[in-house]
């Protein structure tokens, strides 16, 4: 889901969100800066709770939704974690299907321009988009 800011794409995904919790599956939501920093936390911890995986949870959450990608500072290893988590999860190595919702203010351009092609790639080739337009619905409220 793209478009700029307060079209309702967080708002939709938290709808779809509730719906899925509703019938049981595992629903992971988090904002594109906090997932990367926090499954690198994860990576680089020495003390790795295996009862609690937090890894395991991104590749293997029935649902996995990505808001706010491109608000993230990338570096290679961003970059690369990103990489794995689209990729692992279009490909279903982890043995289940599992589908992933990622909200943007990055057009298809942008996407291209802020990642590596082979992010971008997946993400087109992939992932069917949906572009969020109309009124500014915070200001609209507030009249």
């Amino acid at each position: 889901m793209w478009g700029t800011p307060v079209y309702g794409k967080t708002f939709m995904s938290n709808c779809i969100a509730g719906e899925l919790l509703k019938k049981g599956k595992t629903v992971l939501y988090q904002t594109a800066p906090v997932l990367l920093e926090s499954v690198i936390d994860y990576k680089m911890s020495k003390q790795k709770n295996t009862e609690n995986n937090f890894y395991k949870s991104v590749l293997d959450a029935d649902l996995l939704i990505i808001d706010d990608l491109g608000t993230e500072s990338l570096n290679s290893m961003k970059l690369s974690e990103l990489f794995t988590i689209l990729n692992s999860r279009l490909l279903n190595l982890n043995n289940k299907v599992t589908k992933t919702i990622i909200s943007t203010n990055l057009n298809i351009n942008d996407i291209f321009n802020h990642y590596e092609e082979r992010i971008g790639s997946r993400i087109v080739g992939y992932y069917d988009i949906y572009y969020f337009f109309g009124e500014d619905l915070r200001f609209k409220n507030l009249k």
